[in-house]
């Protein structure tokens, strides 16, 4: 679950990367002839969904990388090398997921979280090492093509002014607080997979 040989002057030391997986993906409907799975594990472009979000982070050199489940048990479609921690209470909002993770992050000692989804299969690993590497403020924004999207990278000075609760997470604490924020350019398409229609149009 962690690297080894992290130096101190390494700027990705002591930084986790995060992928909130715990959704139920309510909107994702298989065809009527399928069985019901998923969307994290529909195959995309020849592996599950999330595993491409998951081998993003694993390639982005983050210290440690934690997956939050919840609707649906992810273990057979994640590699080894990772934490994954659970969030009974994945209905309530991705607010919760959030937290989930973050306790995992202060238990094991992490100054930062970089946060991104696992429904986001083109955001690639240069972009969760750049946002991971930026300490220009406490909450560093990915940008693609100036739009502000995950992942988000989020100083443990800021951890306890997060919503507990709720479908919002870094979003309400930058729009409430943004002399807190910086925004890091990055490469790749932050395109969302909720339905089918969004899983082939990508594919």
């Amino acid at each position: 679950m962690s690297r080894a040989g992290a130096g101190p002057d390494d700027p990705l030391a002591g930084v986790a990367g995060v992928v909130l997986a715990a959704g139920g993906g309510s909107r994702f409907e298989a065809p009527d002839h399928e069985l019901p799975v998923h969307k994290l594990l529909w195959p995309f472009r020849g592996r599950p969904l999330v595993r491409w979000a998951v081998d993003a982070v694993l390639g982005a050199g983050f210290e440690a990388v934690v997956v939050v489940t919840g609707a649906v048990d992810l273990s057979g479609a994640l590699p080894p090398g990772l934490a994954v921690v659970e969030n009974p209470r994945w209905a309530e909002g991705q607010a919760g997921s959030l937290q989930v993770a973050l306790d995992w992050c202060r238990r094991a000692g992490h100054r930062a979280a970089v946060v991104g989804l696992g429904d986001q299969p083109l955001v690639p690993s240069s972009a969760w090492r750049d946002v991971g590497r930026c300490e220009r403020a406490p909450v560093v924004a990915a940008t693609y093509g100036g739009r502000r999207r995950n992942p988000v990278r989020l100083d443990r000075a800021v951890w306890d002014l997060l919503p507990g609760s709720g479908d919002e997470g870094a979003r309400a604490l930058m729009r409430q607080r943004p002399d807190l924020v910086t925004e890091e350019p990055c490469e790749g398409d932050p395109a969302d997979v909720d339905t089918l229609e969004d899983l082939d149009r990508w594919s």
